[in-house]
């Protein structure tokens, strides 16, 4: 049984165009093409079809990425959501994961890739770019829940954590935390050394997993 994607873009022929590439790989099927995702909230409210894999852009009118993978987290947890963005920044990676996003794809990225990351969702129930590491990946979902018992991470480490998940430079999180950068870069080389990671998606990630959001 071929597995259910709805796409949404407000660029009708990149959807289109993703339409297209999706429906030539085995096993998956198009079943909505949205502008936005209001007309998404549309069709999953009144209809008892419901996808698999949301392939979602970021930058959209009326409803965004961000709040509309927060909406399909809150309403249709068990979708796996793709983010397909030309954004590669440090910051929209961490508020998708942060809203539910189960991968981060860009839109220049080749159609096998797609077809690999389309894959994965379902095999793994996550897809990163290599950037934001695969080994981080690895280190953390075969992590024990119990690890942050485990291992020691002060609560100055766990309030510095619970702001990587923000949009906060750490220029603004010494401030909130009313302690100086260096001490933040501190708190950060820290996790870095302790959790074996080497960015602040990771920690973001982390946090998340571990419940320090």
């Amino acid at each position: 049984m071929k597995k259910k994607i709805s796409i949404v873009d407000d660029h009708v022929l990149i959807a289109q165009a993703l339409k297209g590439i999706v429906e030539n790989f085995e096993n998956f099927e198009v079943i909505h093409v949205c502008e936005n995702g209001s007309v998404l909230q549309d069709k999953l409210k009144f209809s008892n079809l419901i996808p698999d894999i949301v392939l979602l852009d970021i930058s959209m009118p009326v409803l965004d990425g961000f709040d509309t993978a927060l909406w399909l987290k809150e309403n249709h947890p068990s979708v796996l959501i793709l983010t397909l963005s030309m954004q590669n920044d440090e910051q929209s990676v961490i508020k998708m994961l942060k809203n539910g996003a189960h991968g981060y794809m860009l839109k220049n990225s080749n159609p096998n890739d797609l077809c690999t990351a389309l894959n994965k969702l379902l095999t793994d129930g996550f897809y990163y770019p290599d950037w934001a590491s695969k080994i981080m990946f690895n280190n953390i979902n075969a992590t024990n829940k119990n690890d942050k018992y485990t291992i020691q991470i002060s609560e100055r480490e766990k309030e510095f954590l619970s702001y990587c998940v923000t949009e906060m430079t750490y220029k603004d999180i010494a401030q909130k935390m009313f302690c100086s950068p260096r001490t933040v870069e501190g708190y950060r080389d820290s996790l870095f050394e302790k959790l074996d990671l080497k960015t602040r998606v990771g920690l973001a990630i982390y946090a998340i997993k571990n419940g320090y959001e």
